[in-house]
């Protein structure tokens, strides 16, 4: 995550400039895709297009992304991104988990399996978040955002959950157990109770760390104001505080659920954008075990306007542009044109991404912040085998030529 920006006394605030030409295209894009997914669809997926686009602005306004938060954890020993993380997790545990055991018909969690696929799939996620420049939700945003280097991380995550995909049955078939949702063990109020011991146990271990490197805790993470502008000033075009990404983000997960019947999920999407292309150059992808299973069956067959990951994915990423355009950012990342070992970086950071993703149900979105979200052991298997994962992406970024 960026550093925050701290106007020094006495300096004149510069003046704001708004991207015009890509705030337009941003909102031309909105009114067009919302449009086609309100002739297409139904209301309600025009809502969940709204909450894509709201989730976009928060990711990119808060710069939130898992990354490098667990990266500066490592490497500078602070810990404010981590512990922002470890904040969204209990507000959303604490609102979603009495939602989706509340009896309402139609609520789905986020729950899969324990076993070989989910450890060696969330480990080499791991491996491609440090490598490829971002997770899930951090490709995503920052491609919105104009990065021509996360444009080809993203390009070889695609290419990596089709594949991965393919080889999902016989992972399927390794040593593993059924979905263990902790709320049959301890209850609703239990399974919350139980999670937020074992998030505040992180928290202390993270502030162990940044208090050993450095003698305190810095707690911007509890910031709610900006340090450098007025509150509408900072709502348009940023930088929020953690605290304003933590509640929308949490709110919009929670939206999700309420309005689309699961919890917020991206990468399913891109197994349908990657098997839909590999169709349309004449490859029939039913030859494929995944592809007869009922849902990803389904999801290849009908517009991608119908799948509820895609057109969030759609209103995340213009989402993303829109607040690059208001903060007058866009592109900014892409000075430096990734080149040699940093291009191989985000070749093989996006296939671990991808394949790692499938093997994994999900990347930082959908298997770890729904699945803690919802209750499910998987997301806290899937925690612990991405972060020894990242331990090791960081090592591998000085040879792709790439800054810690």
């Amino acid at each position: 995550m960026a550093d925050s920006a701290v106007l020094q006394p006495g300096l004149q605030q510069p003046r704001w400039q708004v991207d015009r030409f890509i705030v337009s295209t941003a909102l031309v894009g909105l009114a067009l895709l919302g449009g086609l997914i309100w002739l297409e669809t139904a209301p309600f997926m025009v809502a969940l297009f709204v909450v894509g686009t709201v989730l976009g602005m928060a990711l990119y306004h808060g710069a939130f992304g898992f990354t490098a938060g667990w990266r500066n954890l490592v490497v500078k020993k602070r810990g404010a991104g981590m512990r922002a993380q470890l904040l969204l997790f209990g507000v959303t545990s604490l609102i979603m988990v009495p939602m989706l055991h509340s009896g309402q018909a139609g609520l789905v969690g986020a729950v899969a399996p324990v076993g070989s696929s989910l450890v060696v799939g969330s480990f080499l996620f791991g491996i491609g978040m440090q490598l490829g420049g971002g997770c899930g939700s951090g490709t995503l945003f920052t491609v919105g955002a104009g990065n021509i280097r996360m444009v080809v991380t993203l390009v070889f995550f695609i290419a990596g959950a089709v594949l991965g995909s393919i080889h999902l049955p016989w992972w399927l078939d390794q040593p593993g157990f059924d979905p263990v949702p902790l709320v049959s063990s301890f209850g609703i109020s239990g399974a919350i109770l139980v999670q937020f011991v074992g998030l505040g146990l992180i928290a202390w271990w993270v502030n162990r760390i940044e208090r050993k490197a450095h003698g305190s805790v810095e707690r911007d993470e509890l910031l709610w104001k900006s340090q450098g502008h007025g509150v509408f000033r900072t709502l348009i075009s940023g930088r929020w505080p953690f605290t304003w990404a933590i509640l929308i983000l949490a709110a919009g997960n929670a939206l999700t659920l309420a309005i689309g019947g699961a919890p917020w999920s991206i990468t399913f999407a891109f197994n349908v954008w990657g098997a839909k292309a590999l169709e349309v150059v004449g490859v029939n992808m039913s030859q494929f075990e995944f592809w007869t299973w009922d849902y990803p069956a389904m999801a290849l067959k009908d517009s991608v306007l119908t799948n509820i990951p895609s057109v969030m994915n759609f209103g995340l990423l213009l989402g993303a542009m829109l607040a690059a355009g208001l903060a007058n950012r866009f592109n900014e990342a892409s000075r430096n044109r990734p080149e040699g070992r940093q291009f191989l970086a985000a070749v093989v950071g996006g296939l671990l991404l991808g394949y790692g993703a499938r093997l994994g149900f999900g990347c930082n979105i959908g298997a770890l912040f729904s699945g803690i979200a919802s209750a499910s052991l998987h997301a806290w298997v899937w925690f612990a085998s991405a972060f020894v994962g990242s331990l090791i992406g960081i090592r591998l970024r000085p040879w792709f030529r790439l800054p810690n």
